[in-house]
């Protein structure tokens, strides 16, 4: 589904630039949940933003379904780490926001998001406004925003890092069982390996700055993930392996 071919970006002026990604190869199939993992300032969010045609590369292609990605698109759903919700908008009305901007049509769209609400365990929440949430409960509108006209391919960026351990570790296990209901195609991006880990079918290894696909791990666990699976030597395998290779990089001091 996705396809990115030796894409790099540059910011900066030509006499002070700054390489943020460099020759970043990589595929993403239809259905799968690919976790995108490395430190802090390594190019992981600036990736995504090229992905969602926010902002264009400086060399390289990015690709969905074959076609090349040159601007937003309406087939595309992004949800960023802060859930930024319209405070004067109610629940409802914020995951409507993307029907409201395409003009796909409230009568017909409103049943879908009163049964995504449900789906994330919003039910009786929908006339409810941001502040009255918790952050949990605030992302939780933000993933159904995500969803509401049916992307082919969601990018997450960093959704959960601003969340307490016990509802980041909800959170995962909420995204989980949504993915495997649903079946759409997610990169996911993070700085927390045990994150990746516990949510990948594929983790994508970056270096620090310009970011670069160091390693590609296929997570061999069994779906759906308990949290427990996080004690078993297995899980514990692949850990060692990321963080092992982000020593070897310099992202870890």
């Amino acid at each position: 589904m996705i396809a990115v071919r030796h894409l790099s970006k540059r910011f900066g002026t030509e006499a002070a630039p700054v390489l943020a990604l460099s020759e970043i190869d990589f595929t993403v199939d239809e259905g799968e949940l690919v976790v995108v993992v490395g430190p802090s300032g390594c190019g992981k969010s600036t990736l995504l933003r090229i992905l969602a045609g926010l902002l264009p590369q400086s060399t390289g292609q990015a690709f969905l379904h074959g076609t090349k990605i040159t601007g937003p698109r309406r087939d595309i759903g992004v949800v960023f780490q802060s859930p930024v919700l319209f405070p004067w908008r109610s629940v409802l009305n914020n995951a409507l926001l993307p029907v409201d901007v395409q003009r796909l049509g409230r009568d017909t769209m409103r049943a879908k998001a009163m049964n995504l609400l449900k789906l994330v365990g919003l039910e009786g929440f929908e006339h409810r406004f941001p502040w009255e949430l918790s952050g949990g409960m605030q992302q939780r509108v933000a993933l159904v925003r995500g969803l509401i006209h049916d992307p082919a391919l969601l990018l997450m960026d960093e959704p959960f890092g601003a969340l307490d351990a016990m509802t980041r570790e909800s959170m995962n296990q909420e995204l989980q069982r949504i993915w495997m209901e649903r079946k759409k195609t997610v990169l996911f991006i993070t700085h927390s390996i045990g994150e990746a880990v516990y949510l990948a079918d594929r983790v994508l290894v970056m270096t620090p700055r310009p970011g670069r696909i160091a390693d590609v791990l296929k997570i061999d666990l069994p779906r759906p993930r308990g949290l427990d699976v996080m004690n078993t030597p297995e899980f514990g395998a692949y850990v060692k392996r990321i963080r092992t290779g982000l020593n070897a990089s310099g992202g870890i001091e």
